[in-house]
């Protein structure tokens, strides 16, 4: 090859070097992220940071007397009285009910008993069943059409005797539930057997509807429960309902009561033993344990001072921990709670403090760490510095073979 040719192919190949797309990479840089986005939706400050605000709370004995585990909202609270309190709710006819409705008179000859009633088991007529029709109506001879739906059985019975009463030897009116279509409960989700349950005077609670659906077929301590009433809705967990008899409400008719799993997780990052997503299983963690379940500490990396966890609370809760929440604008306010495990007394706290679904654990590297990591970046630069300087010299030692 000419001396020429071998000058051109060079400066071609450090053409190409020198074109950062030459160079290995895993993906696109930020510089080419940025170049080519149509539209940049940034952080105003060089730092880029999110812009929550938080609150860092450390973990002592008034943090302590505080944390109890959340209740999403209460039954009894929002629909009536429950464990033994009040009445059952009272089951009107409606529509879609069938009932039976007998007629008695005092004697025969009446209206509905012929005059030779002695061959008769007694002086009424038992007229066919019928359903309660859409316009909340059934249909009586001699009566007509008597309103049913939404009235009381005694008030309907005392109306159609009332219609009855000139005509009829002392007519006295009997009506029979043979089917309560119109009283009836939806019991939805995590249950043997999902199914409408029909109401009866005696009254029947959640517990008791859940019972007649087959029980639960998930972990009680992971399972909740919606009930849902004209617009109204509440959530409370299955094992605060079982524990709680105030919990344990009457349910109305139309009632839909939906039983849900929610699997309950949390993060473990940084320096412990495992990072990922961790299962609660069928029993509640402290945070002590659920840091032991992540693998604890890396006694080489971890600082002990700065075992965090990331949670969502109530703004009323941290202001009872005496913290200023007045530039907190939501009801919700992001929380670091922090533990100092160089100080024996916190691990009799994390034994105390409850986990909640969906909290983060985040363990802090130690500053030697961090230290360490620096000299192994400067390590490396001097060691490619000095390879810099080899490089050029073998370069231009290739250089001048080429020109030969």
């Amino acid at each position: 090859m000419q001396f020429h040719q071998k000058i051109g192919l060079l400066a071609a190949v450090a053409s190409v070097l020198s074109s950062c797309t030459s160079l290995p990479s895993a993906g696109p840089s930020e510089k080419a992220l940025e170049a080519g986005a149509t539209v940049k939706v940034t952080s105003a400050s060089k730092a880029k940071t999110v812009g929550i605000d938080y609150a860092l709370v450390d973990i002592n004995k008034t943090v302590l007397a505080n944390m109890t585990q959340s209740v999403l909202t209460s039954f009894s609270g929002g629909f009536g009285a429950g464990g033994g309190r009040g009445s059952a709710p009272s089951l009107p006819l409606g529509v879609g009910d069938v009932v039976q409705v007998s007629v008695f008179e005092s004697q025969s000859g009446g209206l509905f008993i012929p005059a030779d009633a002695g061959s008769r088991p007694g002086n009424y007529v038992s007229l066919p069943n019928q359903t309660i029709d859409h316009d909340g109506t059934v249909s009586v001879p001699y009566a007509g059409r008597v309103k049913a739906a939404g009235r009381s059985v005694e008030a309907v019975q005392a109306d159609i005797e009332n219609k009855l009463s000139n005509r009829a030897i002392e007519p006295q009116v009997l009506i029979t539930k043979i089917s309560s279509r119109s009283a009836q409960v939806a019991v939805l989700g995590d249950v043997r057997s999902p199914s409408k349950i029909e109401l009866t005077e005696a009254g029947e609670r959640i517990l008791d509807v859940i019972s007649e659906a087959g029980g639960l077929s998930a972990p009680g301590i992971e399972t909740y429960v919606t009930l849902q009433r004209r617009g109204r809705s509440a959530t409370v967990q299955y094992s605060r309902l079982a524990a709680i008899p105030a919990e344990n409400v009457y349910v109305a008719p139309g009632d839909t009561i939906l039983i849900d799993r929610e699997r309950r997780t949390y993060l473990a990052f940084g320096a412990s033993g495992l990072n990922g997503r961790f299962d609660f299983e069928e029993s509640n963690l402290t945070f002590g344990e659920a840091l032991a379940k992540a693998g604890g500490l890396v006694d080489t990396r971890a600082n002990p001072s700065q075992v965090m966890l990331y949670r969502v609370v109530d703004k009323l809760l941290l202001a009872r921990l005496g913290v200023d929440v007045s530039r907190f604008t939501t009801d919700s306010v992001p929380v670091i709670f922090r533990a100092n495990l160089r100080d024996p007394g916190a691990f009799f706290a994390m034994q105390k403090f409850p986990m909640q679904d969906k909290d983060v654990i985040y363990i802090t590297n130690a500053d030697s760490v961090e230290l360490l990591k620096f000299l192994d970046i400067l390590n490396s630069v001097t060691s490619t510095a000095s390879g810099v300087s080899k490089d050029v010299v073998d370069t231009r030692d290739a250089v001048r073979d080429l020109s030969h």
